[in-house]
């Protein structure tokens, strides 16, 4: 089994900021992506970052680039995502996603979800 537990969510104001964890834990492979996706009331989730466990290589959504950082501690099995300058717009449940695996199988699984609402 892998859990994926979120924090560091909260209440925020405009131009604020605000650091999220996840503590991944289980039978994770070691070569996997880890990301960040967020789900606001009536949208759909999307993807605002991610990052390799080998390369290190990081994916931004546009919305994200210049404000938000993804790290990884592999050795800790956590993921961060650093916000920055944050909008009333980021406001939504901000999930953690581990996933793994080729065409013929693949592996992905999601944290509880922690909320970020930001102010105006």
């Amino acid at each position: 089994q892998v859990q994926l537990v979120e924090s560091g969510g909260g209440l925020v104001q405009a131009g604020g900021s605000l650091r999220l964890s996840c503590a991944a834990s289980g039978s994770i492979f070691s070569i996997n992506t880890m990301g960040w996706y967020r789900q606001a009331p009536g949208k759909q989730r999307e993807l605002v970052a991610s990052i390799t466990s080998y390369m290190g290589s990081t994916n931004y959504a546009d919305s994200a680039k210049g404000r938000f950082t993804i790290s990884r501690d592999n050795a800790k099995n956590t993921l961060y995502l650093q916000m920055n300058s944050l909008k009333p717009e980021d406001t939504a449940v901000y999930y953690c996603n581990v996933q793994w695996g080729g065409s013929s199988r693949r592996y992905s699984y999601w944290g509880q979800g922690t909320q970020v609402t930001v102010s105006s």
